[in-house]
């Protein structure tokens, strides 16, 4: 089977510090990749570079699109690469107003990703986001709402619909649960466990909270001074880790 993605030695540096080192991977169709490790570790590095937010230094991201099969997207164009983000990637930030217009509408947050690929009717668009706001648990009468209306583990959702309405192959998420109270969090997680789940999606998620992984990842990879220092299934890492560092991870956790 090929990759839906394929991450080969990716490098960024800042000066003398690295960002990361040397990262490969394979991403499988279907498949959720987790990426834990403590603030700077490099994992948001790591994700912002696949992600085309950031150039690495070294490195290839390629991505199997739907017309050309394998590309490598750091060579892309600017308007390719715009259009892959459109379409067939999309970005689940941390803090939900990073990528919403908070001066539109919930419908309209939503309509504009489908208008960004091209659909003009209306009529229709709106009966899209409506049908997904619904889908993220947001009743269909908050459509001409505004996000400043909206609780932060509404944003979220709303932030979840806006990327998702174009039936992207593949989702970046950083730290998609993080600053949310423990029981908008929990509520969120299944939401994302079902939509990762119904609609075949793959995923890159980063995130310091093991639970997140442990719920949502087929894999896991643990980074640590922009360095993968462990790599396998997710229950395998977390129940026997084999580094010294993931072992101290999982235990800090445990210890809570």
């Amino acid at each position: 089977m090929t990759p839906l993605l394929s991450v080969q030695g990716i490098t960024k540096r800042y000066g003398t510090h690295i960002g990361c080192a040397d990262v490969s991977f394979d991403l499988y169709p279907g498949e959720v990749m987790g990426i834990v490790g403590e603030s700077g570790s490099g994992k948001s590095t790591l994700l912002n570079c696949m992600a085309g937010h950031l150039t690495p230094d070294a490195g290839q991201v390629v991505f199997d699109t739907r017309t050309d099969g394998p590309h490598d997207t750091i060579t892309m164009s600017e308007p390719e690469r715009r259009m892959l983000g459109r379409t067939d990637w999309a970005f689940v930030h941390q803090h939900a107003r990073d990528g919403l217009r908070i001066g539109v509408s919930a419908g309209g947050n939503v309509g504009e990703r489908l208008m960004a690929v091209g659909e003009r009717n209306y009529g229709d668009i709106r009966e899209k986001a409506t049908d997904w706001l619904g889908r993220v648990e947001i009743d269909a009468s908050r459509v001409d709402d505004r996000p400043t209306t909206f609780s932060g583990g509404m944003q979220q959702r709303l932030q979840i619909a806006r990327n998702l309405v174009t039936g992207p192959r593949l989702v970046f998420m950083d730290e998609p649960t993080g600053g949310l109270d423990v029981s908008v969090q929990a509520r969120l997680l299944d939401l994302l466990r079902g939509l990762v789940r119904d609609m075949g999606l793959s995923a890159i998620i980063v995130t310091h909270d093991l639970a997140v992984v442990r719920l949502l990842a087929d894999r896991l990879m643990v980074m640590k001074t922009g360095r993968v220092v462990e790599a396998g299934l997710t229950d395998q890492v977390l129940d026997d880790p084999q580094h010294a560092y993931s072992q101290l991870l999982v235990s800090s956790v445990l210890q809570v």
